[in-house]
């Protein structure tokens, strides 16, 4: 008898706790669905940015035919060029992150 009513004290408590967590007030609502967006957004940026430098990659591989395992100078400028593009695109979509994370934390408050 004494572990039933435990375990009825239990999950009555996990249901209270769930649904106070599960109630944001519809400002959070809309704030959490805003950073979601932007989240998508920073992902897509790096998604983009990925399949343009993989592109410019691919064409810095075709630029140097030669098996002598050396990189012409324009297969590295090339090569240097979607590095750096990687690189923006990440600064780029950390800086989107970092909007939506401020816009959760200002309806939390």
């Amino acid at each position: 008898m004494l572990k039933k009513s435990i375990g009825t004290s239990t999950v009555a408590a996990l249901a209270a706790l769930f649904a106070v967590s599960a109630c944001n007030s519809p400002a959070e609502e809309a704030a959490d669905t805003t950073a979601d967006q932007m989240e998508d957004t920073a992902d897509a940026v790096r998604d983009t940015a990925d399949t343009q430098a993989d592109a410019l990659e691919d064409q810095a591989d075709k630029v140097d035919t030669t098996t002598d395992g050396v990189d012409s100078a324009k297969e590295n400028s090339m090569e240097d060029a979607a590095q750096a593009k990687r690189e923006a695109a990440e600064k780029t979509a950390d800086a989107i992150e970092e909007k939506a994370d401020a816009k959760r934390e200002a309806a939390d408050k």
